[in-house]
């Protein structure tokens, strides 16, 4: 007899205790269960129940306009509490995702986690251990000595604690054990096996499965279709049916909240290298050329959001694709990193690991360097990428960002050097600014400590900060200019434009003119030593 019972959506929303720890599995607008969510939100509003929920969201579930995931349980009284490595974001005030009003009006608690922290709190619940001892968020808004995690000041900071063990600091972070886990594949047979042939990442699905039915909890499967028993390979199944208490089927899951199927994004085809469209010329480009100046051959690369994501197609214009090998928190390995809505996924991908296990690569430090974002940087070399007191909604928190950098050997923090109505452009292979941005991004004390300079310094990483008018080196002495653009006047244009006082080094170059011109660099990464 199948274990699992198929049900309808309608029948999803009773299946929730009040009081419940919901475990979420998805990536932003990747693979998220959202017409599971969507039926939980919908009983909620004709039945009152359930109410008080937990909601844990390893990596964001829903887009940046709301119209997905995490917001259908954005409702006072369904929802108490968030836990997430990262939340949807908007760009603006009118597109504010309902989760950040309830966040920023303090309607419900909310803790912002590393993800990959969060996938292994899973893993230390599933297997009925306390939790986790770590050195990833030290220092950092993670850390209690400063927000504990806590995104408003309704939130206790005490879910984080500091302890000593062996001499040393650590983060304790308490083991998760869920009531109900909702998870997402393609294909489910009659016994319950889960497949994800559609999907673009496996994310941390098992752990999540696992840790709820050890705990007792139910699991909760969306699938797009059901198949027979004996249909599926065991090669095939991600989530074995004895996991599996319900499945639901939503014939209309897309594989993202604007792609409806693309067989490259889940590994199933590979893409022509031609079929990538070439970066537009202009200054993202610019600083995505020069961040690509810093890799060598057989790099091992990370890659966040943003300009960062732009250096794959760099070195797949300059005839270089294949030279290094990228790797996505959500588990891709090679191939060629995705845009838009489609990041976190990869087509021509050489593997796709499970989230997890590509945090336990990335917390060690075991890869050779990360490209990533920054929204302010202060003197001390701190980051902060996870929150702007002034503008909340448009921040989507932390993410995989302080298991990421927590070990890196190398980081490339890529960006402008102001923002707000900033205005230039290139002439004659000179950068002139026409207008200043309003906001100043290297500031005296940063917000948000997402990143850690002062640990940075301790253990030695390699920490470079490149914008479109500068290139910056974190140093033990402090933050230091080690490159401007041609056309950019130093004083007025960098040392003026930064509220935190900027070394100089004696050996200031400026920026290879290469970089300002539209046809192809002629790169050539450096051999590995």
């Amino acid at each position: 007899m199948p274990r699992a019972r198929f049900i309808s959506l309608q029948e999803v929303g009773p299946l929730i205790p009040d009081n419940a720890v919901l475990s979420v599995s998805s990536s932003s607008a990747l693979a998220c269960p959202d017409a599971t969510l969507k039926a939980i939100g919908d009983h909620y509003r004709r039945a009152g129940r359930p109410r008080e929920l937990t909601s844990i969201h390893p990596i964001a579930a829903g887009d940046m306009y709301g119209i997905a995931g995490v917001d259908h349980l954005a409702q006072p009284g369904l929802l108490k509490r968030v836990v997430a490595g990262s939340l949807p974001s908007g760009p603006s005030s009118m597109t504010s995702p309902e989760i950040w009003k309830l966040i920023i009006e303090d309607r419900i608690e909310a803790y912002n986690l590393p993800s990959g922290i969060i996938f292994h709190m899973h893993r230390e619940g599933a297997a009925r251990r306390p939790g986790i001892l770590s050195k990833v968020g030290l220092n950092t808004f993670v850390d209690p000595r400063l927000q504990g995690g806590a995104m408003n000041k309704s939130t206790p900071k005490d879910y984080v604690q500091l302890t000593e063990f062996r001499g040393e600091e650590w983060l304790f972070y308490p083991a998760i054990s869920p009531n109900v886990a909702i998870i997402r594949g393609t294909s489910a047979d009659e016994r319950g096996n889960i497949s994800m042939e559609n999907e673009g990442a496996y994310l941390g699905a098992l752990d999540q499965a696992i840790a709820a039915r050890n705990a007792g909890g139910i699991v909760i499967a969306q699938v797009k279709r059901l198949c027979a028993n004996g249909t599926l390979k065991p090669q095939a199944v991600r989530i074995p049916g004895i996991l599996v208490d319900y499945v639901v089927v939503d014939p209309e899951q897309k594989q993202t909240t604007q792609t409806v199927y693309d067989p490259a994004i889940s590994g199933e085809i590979f893409r022509p290298e031609s079929s990538f469209k070439e970066t537009e010329w202009g200054l993202d480009k610019v600083i995505a050329r020069r961040a690509a100046m810093e890799l060598l051959q057989d790099d091992a690369v990370n890659l966040g959001f943003g300009i960062s994501a732009l250096v794959p197609r760099i070195l797949l214009e300059e005839g270089l694709h294949g030279e290094v090998t990228w790797v996505i928190e959500q588990g891709a390995v090679g191939g060629m990193p995705l845009l838009g809505f489609a990041f976190g996924c990869a087509s021509n991908a050489d593997a796709i690991m499970q989230s997890p296990d590509q945090f336990t690569y990335f917390q060690g430090g075991g890869f050779d360097r990360s490209y990533l974002s920054f929204l302010q940087v202060d003197g001390e070399g701190n980051v902060n990428v996870s929150r702007l007191a002034a503008r909340p909604h448009v921040t989507a928190g932390a993410g995989g960002f302080i298991d990421i950098t927590a070990h890196a050997k190398a980081i490339v923090f890529c960006g402008y050097f102001t923002a707000g109505g900033l205005d230039q452009q290139i002439e004659a292979g000179q950068l002139r600014i026409l207008k200043e941005g309003k906001s100043r991004k290297f500031v005296e004390e940063v917000e948000h400590v997402t990143f850690s300079g002062k640990r940075a310094r301790q253990q030695k990483q390699d920490v470079l900060f490149v914008t479109e008018r500068a290139v910056l080196k974190l140093e033990p002495e402090g933050l230091t200019v080690i490159e401007i653009a041609s056309g950019i006047d130093l004083d007025r244009d960098v040392l003026q434009q930064a509220e935190t006082k900027l070394r100089v080094s004696s050996k200031l170059k400026v920026m290879d003119s290469r970089l300002f011109e539209p046809q192809k660099l002629g790169l050539q990464l450096r051999e590995r030593i």
